[in-house]
């Protein structure tokens, strides 16, 4: 069974949670000042915010694609962003396989690199 929306903005405000609680590397990448979208492809649905002060700001939930060009910008499906957040499918793998699209600066990938 797919990923409601409602789980979506779950493990969106879990992924905030976990950010505020990072250490070491992770929270410097945490303490990026960005915008963010989220693209969950299977429900045509975005969520957009702010990374800030190591948490998402302002999470807004839409239908279809984000309606700006974010500052780092995440796609990919319901399941899979359930799946990330809750440790059940590596990063790394899935976006090496195209699962997970991640779309930033080469700087904010290189700082992002250690929440991921």
């Amino acid at each position: 069974m797919a990923a409601s929306p409602e789980e979506c903005r779950q493990a969106l405000t879990t992924f905030s949670e976990n950010l505020g609680k990072a250490t070491g590397n992770a929270r410097a990448a945490a303490q990026l000042d960005r915008s963010l979208s989220c693209w969950v492809t299977d429900l045509d649905l975005s969520f957009t915010g702010r990374l800030h002060d190591g948490r998402i700001d302002d999470l807004k939930e839409t239908q279809g694609r984000p309606p700006h060009k974010a500052q780092i910008r995440l796609t990919l499906t319901g399941d899979d962003l359930v799946a990330l957040v809750n440790g059940r499918l590596n990063f790394a793998a899935a976006w090496a396989s195209g699962r997970v699209k991640l779309e930033a600066s080469i700087l904010d990938l290189l700082k992002l690199r250690s929440l991921l």
